[in-house]
């Protein structure tokens, strides 16, 4: 009897499982669907063409002093507090470059966060609803964390969320 009831215990985990109802989705295939990503990839690109026409502009006054530092350092007959203000004017428009280029990075990556965020959130709350609707156990997003196999019982609820936000 002893062993029997010994054998149950060790038994019960594996039985749960078993019965256990898991799906799977794919976050990225949905997010890449859905009509307000489009939206926010144009207006990502349009501050990302402004940032870039500002910093072509920042370029061109590098290159022009670069230019004029080439021809300074060229005449011999230059005197040395001239090419070494040439120098420092250059190495302080490289730091503005190398600055701006840092802040637009932060501004479009907080843009970026900004425009995403409520989709993701969408496609989020609709994994949960599906999930909630079809009794699920478990959900694993296969496009966070790759899933090397899905047995026969594991169902892919991703038509399920498509329906629910309309993409079907």
């Amino acid at each position: 009897m002893k062993r029997v009831l010994m054998m149950a215990v060790a038994l019960l985990p594996l039985m749960l499982m078993a019965q256990a109802k898991i799906g799977i989705v794919n976050s990225q295939q949905i997010f890449d669907l859905m009509p307000e990503k489009a939206a926010a990839e144009a207006q990502l690109k349009a501050l990302s063409d402004k940032y870039h026409a500002e910093y072509e502009l920042l370029r061109g006054e590098f290159d022009k002093k670069y230019a004029d530092y080439q021809t300074v350092a060229a005449d011999a007959s230059m005197p040395e507090t001239i090419k070494e203000r040439r120098v420092q004017e250059l190495q302080e428009s490289d730091k503005k470059m190398r600055e701006f280029e840092r802040k637009a990075a932060d501004d479009i990556a907080a843009m970026r966060t900004t425009l995403t965020k409520p989709i993701i959130d969408r496609v989020q709350n609709a994994i949960r609803k599906a999930g909630e609707q079809g009794v699920f156990d478990l959900v694993l997003d296969t496009a966070v964390t790759p899933v090397a196999y899905t047995g026969p019982a594991t169902i892919d609820i991703t038509p399920m969320v498509k329906t629910l936000l309309g993409l079907e």
